[in-house]
């Protein structure tokens, strides 16, 4: 409160959150439109405002003190929030030139991205779709931040800040190259150990991953993207290990990894017809059961009363049927 008596300009607030994002003086004067010039002259006052230096300049740019930092999100929350406010008197997908960020994996683009093309391309010619990889960043700082719009991935926790919704289920295949020895064949456990697998993991012990899921601010993501435990599982009752030639950080890879190989590879279902009909590979049941993993769009709740966000949800929900018919009943 002192320092809205003290007449704070509200405009240091913009400020303030383009040097957080851009972590530059000449980012943040591009983007929000004013001079290198009066991007310092305002930090300067702010500077003197709040008593700190709130942005050092370091070799790698102007980084945030603790400070800021502490700042940081509710600026980016209070600025939203207005532009929302600003923003909610109608939203025309046909008029619209808004930008969506969407975080997702290479799998998930893959599948979704084509149809929502079509979908949109008479409907709202001019929006943008910018997808963030849902790997090696933080969603959660991104999604607070307003960075990210929406996040689909396999969740374990999701903080009550977000709102999210059940898209469908994936469970597992293996793909090998058409004229591997198994095709066929019904295959067994023990193929499992003699055929070396392929499978994809976005993150390991190095991102601090445990279980299975990398936490970030209370948001816990999955980061192995198939159902280790039941393949190990699957494996110890016969004394056995899972046997990986190569754990990949996405999934496109594959099909030139496993092209004439004898290599197995993990990958979930709806990719593995993808890459039957695209990329000439064969497709073989797992010989253990597995657990359907759900897989979530979140979002966060700041957003639920802004209307082009609706029109983002409400294209993505008429969306997943067309390619995860069975959504829910996997």
């Amino acid at each position: 409160m002192d320092i809205f008596r003290n007449n704070l300009d509200l405009n240091f607030l913009r400020v303030f959150d383009a040097l957080m994002q851009e972590r530059s003086v000449r980012g943040a004067a591009t983007r929000i439109g004013i001079s290198s010039s009066a991007i310092s002259h305002s930090l300067a006052k702010m500077r003197a405002q709040f008593g700190d230096e709130l942005f050092v300049r370091t070799g790698a740019g102007m980084q945030p003190t603790s400070r800021a930092l502490a700042m940081a999100e509710n600026t980016r929350e209070a600025l939203v929030r207005v532009e929302l406010a600003v923003s909610a008197t109608g939203f025309v997908p046909l008029r619209s030139d808004r930008q969506f960020v969407i975080a997702a994996n290479d799998y998930l683009s893959t599948m979704l991205l084509p149809k929502i093309g079509a979908k949109t391309r008479s409907i709202a010619p001019n929006i943008e779709f910018i997808i963030r990889p849902g790997t090696r960043i933080d969603l959660a700082e991104q999604l607070d931040l307003g960075r990210i719009d929406i996040a689909i991935a396999g969740f374990g926790l999701v903080p009550r800040r977000y709102d999210s919704v059940e898209l469908f289920r994936d469970r597992d295949l293996l793909v090998s190259c058409k004229n591997h020895p198994l095709v066929g064949k019904r295959i067994e456990i023990s193929d499992l150990v003699e055929f070396l697998l392929v499978a994809v993991s976005l993150g390991g012990l190095e991102e601090g991953a445990k279980e299975g899921f990398i936490s970030e601010r209370g948001l816990a993501r999955r980061s192995e993207m198939f159902d280790r435990a039941a393949l190990v599982s699957a494996l110890s009752k016969n004394g056995e290990q899972a046997r990986f030639s190569m754990m990949l950080p996405h999934f496109l890879a594959m099909p030139d990894i496993l092209a004439e190989s004898r290599l197995l590879g993990i990958v979930p279902a709806a990719l593995a017809s993808h890459f039957e009909q695209t990329r000439q590979l064969a497709v073989h049941e797992l010989p253990y059961a597995d657990t359907p993993t759900p897989v979530h769009a979140i979002w966060h709740s700041r957003n639920d009363g802004d209307n082009a966000h609706r029109w983002l949800r409400s294209l993505l929900m008429d969306t997943v049927p067309e390619i995860w018919p069975d959504r829910l009943n996997s």
